[in-house]
């Protein structure tokens, strides 16, 4: 079940993602109003896995005067995010939920 999870909350990262950059803390307690128990030793390595892989761009600010990074969706992860979306489509068809 921990992998299936997963990938929902890699799923809601990316819907995130495309909307508004985001931060990390910000995430988890979003995460959560939807149910998932996320700590930042969960979620932090998602995020860099997804960073590694063209799927999320990274910048820093200066927030308060401590570094803030901000997630935001890159133009691959934008493809990849329309052909989740696409087969979430399909499977929801089919499983008639």
């Amino acid at each position: 079940m921990r992998k299936l999870f997963l990938g929902f909350i890699q799923v809601h990262i990316l819907h995130h993602a495309q909307k508004d950059p985001f931060y990390g803390s910000w995430m988890i307690d979003e995460l959560k109003s939807h149910g998932y128990d996320m700590s930042a030793g969960t979620l932090y390595p998602i995020l860099h896995n997804m960073e590694e892989e063209g799927i999320l761009k990274v910048e820093k600010q200066n927030v308060g005067g401590k570094i803030r990074k901000y997630y935001s969706i890159t133009s691959h992860g934008a493809e990849v995010f329309a052909d989740v979306k696409y087969k979430i489509r399909e499977l929801v068809n089919e499983i008639k939920l």
